[in-house]
C-alpha cells in the first residue's frame, strides 16, 4: 500500500485561506487605493474584457465576484487582458479562469465602453463549446443564469444596460 502526502491538500487549504485574506484587504482598501495597485502592474493602461455567455434558454451567465464591492457584486466573467492578448482570447482566457468553461468568442464587441481613468473594457458574446461550471474559488463566489428581466440588483447599471440592449 502506497501512501499519500497531505502536503498537497494543505497547501490548498493555506492558499485558499490566502486568497480569502487578500480579497477581504482588497475590499478594504478603496476604489483609490486599489486603483493605483493595479496601476503598478498596467502601467500604461488597463483594458479590460468581459464575456457575454448564454445558455440554451438565452439567460446570461452572471457571477458574484469576490473581489468587488457588495453593492455591484455581479457582473460578466472577464478581467485584465495581458500585454499582446487580443481581446477574443483574453474574453476567452478570463472566462475558462474564472468557470472552467471553453467558449468560443464570436464577432466583434457588442460593447466598449470606458469613463474610467486609462481602463477600457470591451465586451463579446461567447459561446461554450466545453467544460463544466466550476467557480476559482478566489476570484468568484457564486453563478447563475439570469433571464435579461430578472438581473440581480447589485450590479453595474451600466452593465445591466447594456445586457439589455442586445
Amino acid at each position: 500500500m502506497r501512501l499519500r502526502s497531505a502536503a498537497p491538500r494543505a497547501r490548498g487549504r493555506v492558499g485558499t485561506l490566502v486568497h480569502r485574506m487578500i480579497a477581504r484587504t482588497w475590499k478594504r482598501l478603496g476604489g483609490r487605493m486599489q486603483w493605483r495597485l493595479a496601476r503598478l502592474r498596467h502601467p500604461t493602461f488597463l483594458v479590460y474584457a468581459g464575456g457575454i455567455v448564454r445558455d440554451e434558454q438565452g439567460r446570461i451567465l452572471l457571477l458574484r465576484h469576490r473581489l468587488w464591492p457588495a453593492y455591484r457584486a455581479w457582473g460578466l466573467p472577464g478581467g485584465y487582458v495581458n500585454a499582446g492578448e487580443r481581446l477574443e482570447d483574453g474574453v476567452a482566457r478570463e472566462i475558462l479562469e474564472e468557470t472552467s468553461l471553453e467558449v468560443e468568442v464570436t464577432g466583434r464587441p457588442v460593447g466598449v465602453a470606458s469613463g474610467f481613468r486609462h481602463r477600457v473594457e470591451a465586451y463579446y458574446e461567447a459561446r461554450v463549446t466545453g467544460g463544466l461550471l466550476r467557480l476559482d474559488s478566489s476570484e468568484i463566489l457564486e453563478a447563475r443564469w439570469y433571464a435579461d428581466d430578472e438581473l440581480p440588483d447589485e450590479m453595474s447599471p451600466r452593465l445591466r444596460n447594456l445586457i439589455r440592449s442586445l
